[in-house]
């Protein structure tokens, strides 16, 4: 059993690999193709495979920069892109319990050998792509491929397994609740600074290969400037460099990055927009009457959950972009942290308060 279980791991973890590195290598091979260089060899595109690959995993990259060989980390990576891997694991999974019929009790042991057999691949692929320039943080890999990868897996469950813990769903729900707050003003910034976001456009002259890439590129990094959004809603903002921020009651940013996404952000310190923080505080009177029908232990798990989705979503949407003046990009993650506990908190404590406060009243 356990060589079979090996077995099919091994031949799914490689289809789940293949799945989102083949089409990368294309759009690398392309893009090499239709640029050219007078130095570049063939192994260049497949190496750029390999890192949009590791990047779509989260995986820093230590960079030398050219020509002066000035050093930097990339670790500002976008969101999005972790769908890719997600479901090609996700899939890939699904197969191996399938094949080999992996009842409840034998899941987590298949699980710790796809996870397993994934980090291993993704470090050797990692070490084979370094270069003098461009080094994936080897350490990094087997701990985020086979963290990640265990994750995934665990989302792939017998039917009669089907539910979440009762606090992670409800948590999930407030989330959703936020994100999708966020994602409406970042679409109304967008199409009313549509203007400042062709000019960004413009500015790269990308082509039309280039210009397909650059929309790929925008699109990925969307989910990354929806946490930014609702950083700036419910008050700490986020950086788009170093010694940067961007926040209703702040503004101190001369120069952005050349990306179009970024024509939506504001152009100057706007203190009313912090009475959108009354959204979060309205959120954590909703999560208490969500939960008012169960014990305590609900209402604090949920609790606890969400300020550690918040934390894991503002990681990964906040890092270093290259260069050290672009060494603080995107969200605080303690800040934004404190600021939603916060504002739930209030929320919360409206909640159960007023209620006995107006019944008080009331007998008066």
């Amino acid at each position: 059993m356990f060589q079979r279980t090996l077995w099919v791991s091994l031949t799914q973890v490689f289809r789940s690999i293949a799945l989102v590195l083949l089409p990368t290598s294309f759009l690398a091979l392309l893009a090499w193709a239709t640029a050219g260089s007078s130095s570049a060899n063939t192994s260049d595109p497949m190496r750029a495979a390999l890192w949009i690959w590791l990047g779509a995993h989260h995986i820093p990259f230590h960079v030398e920069l050219p020509p002066a060989g000035q050093s930097g980390l990339m670790t500002y990576l976008p969101i999005g892109a972790l769908l890719l891997p997600f479901f090609a694991i996700r899939s890939s999974f699904s197969r191996v319990t399938d094949e080999i019929e992996v009842g409840e009790h034998a899941l987590p042991p298949a699980r710790i050998i796809f996870s397993t057999l994934y980090a291993g691949i993704a470090t050797l692929l990692a070490w084979v792509s370094s270069t003098n320039g461009v080094q994936p943080i080897i350490y990094f890999v087997p701990v985020v491929t086979g963290i990640g990868a265990w994750l995934v897996t665990s989302t792939v469950r017998p039917r009669s397994r089907r539910r979440l813990n009762e606090s992670t769903e409800i948590a999930k729900r407030v989330i959703a609740l936020g994100m999708g707050f966020a994602s409406l003003a970042l679409g109304i910034s967008l199409f009313s600074n549509l203007s400042a976001v062709q000019n960004l456009a413009t500015v790269l002259q990308p082509g039309f290969l280039g210009g397909i890439l650059l929309f790929l590129i925008n699109l990925a990094y969307l989910p990354n400037a929806i946490v930014a959004t609702l950083a700036y809603f419910a008050g700490p903002g986020f950086a788009v460099g170093a010694h940067t921020l961007v926040s209703p009651w702040s503004y101190s940013a001369d120069q952005i990055p050349a990306l179009p996404i970024l024509g939506a952000m504001p152009a100057s310190r706007h203190p009313l927009v912090l009475i959108c923080s009354i959204l979060f505080v309205a959120m954590g009177a909703v999560l208490y009457n969500w939960t008012i029908s169960q014990d305590s232990r609900t209402l604090v798990g949920s609790y606890l959950r969400i300020l550690f989705m918040v934390a894991g979503i503002s990681l990964l949407a906040s890092g270093s972009l290259l260069t050290p003046a672009m060494s603080a990009v995107g969200v605080s993650v303690w800040k934004l942290t404190l600021a939603i506990g916060l504002e739930l908190g209030v929320g919360i404590v409206l909640a159960m308060g007023l209620p006995r406060l107006l019944a008080l009243g009331g007998k008066r």
